[in-house]
């Protein structure tokens, strides 16, 4: 959209506003992926029978062919329905794509939720993070005091729960090994400052954006680039030494469509089976990472089972001797060793999240 508004200068800001919701309606409007996108806005003629108007209008969409096929309405694509977790009812699935909240979360560190709550019009407490606010969705932050300073971050009540899963309250040595952009990693330094975090991953560019916003906070965060297949070697000083180990593991995104619709259209089961494989070896390299009676947190933004419970399931088949250690949040059902948080039943984004313990 962003290409095609700069080709087109003539239009306004109501406009591009139009658009860009028709666009997005569009994409939600279709599960599979159609075979055009005017195939996609064609879907959904049915209930908005108006948008036959701005067909053969000058500057609008080709006039309408008799006879022209729409693509099919759905939530969840064909090949994933089976994928799903079985928590996840047909009832819940129009809440995969309502639109999201704007969620922050509070720098603890550093100032108190109360405190910030009275910083912003329409502020409420989230229901299941102590260090959570929620927002109207248009509300932006990004220019406002309290971010500048860091006292907050935007973050989704789900992937705070992560860190509090985490129960990041002891003081150790914290490894975050697919850090990202480092929201998790700075949830957990706002928890427990006296923590030694180091924060890895294999991209660059979103690694490189951890400095600044850690600065920000006003807080230390080590960062390391890592290097596949060379991770554990890479690593070698953190073996069997890591007190906890958190593995926030590249998956499908499932649980994060009502952000990101369009992610429905990229995920072929080639995707999918390169990424359950990847999970799998982020697992295997973390458990040689976690010392003995230590701790490995596993989540995933997916409501897939293979992503998330299967997963688990396997990496303990193969491992009797760890322990399944209860998730401590007041969130989300119980799905095999963990835990499974969705938008239906928790008003978060989809995520599973597993604790194991190393055993001594």
């Amino acid at each position: 959209m962003t290409r095609y508004f700069k080709t087109r200068r003539y239009a306004g800001s109501k406009d591009r506003r139009a658009v860009r919701e028709l666009v997005f309606r569009a994409i939600r409007a279709v599960a599979d992926r159609p075979e055009s996108g005017r195939a996609a806005v064609l879907a959904l003629r049915s209930d908005d029978p108006a948008l036959d108007d701005l067909f053969g209008q000058p500057r609008g969409p080709e006039p309408l062919v008799e006879g022209e096929l729409a693509a099919g309405r759905g939530i969840v694509p064909g090949p994933l329905v089976q994928e799903l977790s079985p928590l996840v009812s047909a009832d819940e699935l129009p809440s995969l794509l309502e639109r999201a909240p704007l969620d922050l979360r509070v720098n603890v560190a550093r100032i108190d939720r109360d405190a910030m709550l009275a910083e912003f019009e329409g502020a409420e407490a989230t229901r299941l993070s102590p260090w959570g606010i929620r927002l109207p969705a248009e509300i932006r932050i990004d220019d406002h005091p309290a971010f500048a300073r860091g006292l907050v971050e935007v973050q989704d009540e789900g992937s705070q729960l992560v860190a509090l899963a985490c129960a990041p309250t002891s003081s150790g040595q914290i490894l975050d090994l697919c850090a990202g952009a480092g929201g998790k990693s700075l949830a957990l330094a706002a928890a427990d400052p006296s923590a030694s975090i180091l924060a890895t991953d294999s991209n660059r560019a979103r690694l490189s954006k951890l400095a600044p916003r850690a600065e920000r906070a006003g807080t230390r965060i080590a960062t390391r680039l890592l290097s596949p297949p060379n991770e554990l070697q890479e690593l070698s000083d953190w073996r069997g030494h890591a007190d906890l180990v958190l593995v926030d593991a590249p998956c499908s995104g499932s649980g994060t469509w009502r952000r990101n619709p369009e992610g429905r259209w990229r995920l072929t089961q080639e995707r999918l089976d390169r990424l359950v494989a990847l999970q799998k070896h982020l697992l295997e390299m973390a458990a040689e990472l976690v010392r003995p009676g230590g701790r490995l947190v596993y989540a995933v933004c997916s409501l897939l089972s293979r992503e998330g419970a299967g997963q688990i399931d396997q990496f303990l088949s193969q491992r009797s001797s760890w322990k399944v250690e209860e998730t401590p949040i007041a969130a989300g059902r119980l799905d095999g060793a963990g835990k499974l948080l969705t938008p239906g039943h928790d008003r978060t984004d989809g995520f599973f999240v597993a604790r194991l313990v190393r055993p001594c």
